[in-house]
């Protein structure tokens, strides 16, 4: 199968700081790939320079084929990128329904297909997006991106600040995006074990290296080899 994006030993990081060494990636239309590893792992650094936001040191970005350009959010964003950062920059002051349509592309999402995917948005489309709760606003700031067209969509933590009973609610709904219009999804995820139960592939960060990869199911039934690739203990406290 084409892939939708490649990542070829991409080399990212902050100025002279080097924080991601070599990563390949080959992601096709339909897939849910798990980002996981340790606090600084270089995982937000990676999507950060896939969405154009941070310059690439070396390496390349395709999406469809296309090398996207280094450093340009807005050229990425042409191409399909959209991300969902882990702060999730609502528009705050603005409505639930004025955040969505702000941001709607021709071929998106429209506001009613958004709001199906989250039917909690529906009485709430009047409300300043600065007042829904914390789940409201992760399900917003999806939302949002699926009016953009995305076709690869960057997730960042969706958990953040979340309740495991609201990530639960929240992360089928990433599979069913991807299996229902064809979207790469890159999925930044600290619970591993939800993570893993959506994702198609995950791959290990640690230190800036893909220290693991295999499809969800093998890291699933190989805890061991998981804990140790996600640095002993705390890696098994997440995959429990």
């Amino acid at each position: 199968m084409t892939p939708t994006v490649e990542v070829r030993g991409l080399r990212a990081g902050y100025g002279s700081v080097t924080v991601v060494r070599s990563l390949d990636l080959s992601v096709p239309a339909g897939t849910v790939l798990g980002i996981l590893g340790p606090n600084g792992a270089g995982k937000t650094t990676t999507m950060l320079t896939i969405a154009g936001l941070l310059p690439r040191q070396d390496g390349a970005v395709l999406v469809d084929g296309t090398v996207l350009p280094s450093g340009r959010p807005a050229a990425a964003n042409r191409a399909g990128v959209v991300l969902v950062p882990d702060d999730r920059a609502l528009f705050s002051s603005l409505t639930v329904r004025e955040n969505l349509l702000v941001a709607r592309r021709a071929g998106g999402f429209d506001l009613d297909e958004a709001v199906d995917l989250f039917p909690a948005l529906a009485p709430r489309l009047g409300l300043a997006a600065g007042a829904l709760s914390g789940g409201e606003q992760q399900m917003l700031a999806v939302a949002r991106a699926l009016v953009q067209k995305p076709t690869v969509l960057l997730i960042d933590e969706m958990s953040m600040g979340l309740a495991p009973v609201i990530v639960e609610g929240l992360l089928p709904v990433v599979r069913r995006i991807a299996d229902e219009t064809g979207t790469v999804v890159l999925l930044v995820e600290q619970h591993v074990q939800l993570a893993l139960e959506v994702a198609d592939e995950a791959i290990v960060l640690v230190h800036g290296e893909c220290v693991h990869r295999g499809t969800a199911a093998e890291l699933l039934a190989d805890r061991a080899s998981l804990a140790a690739a996600y640095l002993g203990a705390g890696a098994e406290a997440h995959a429990g």
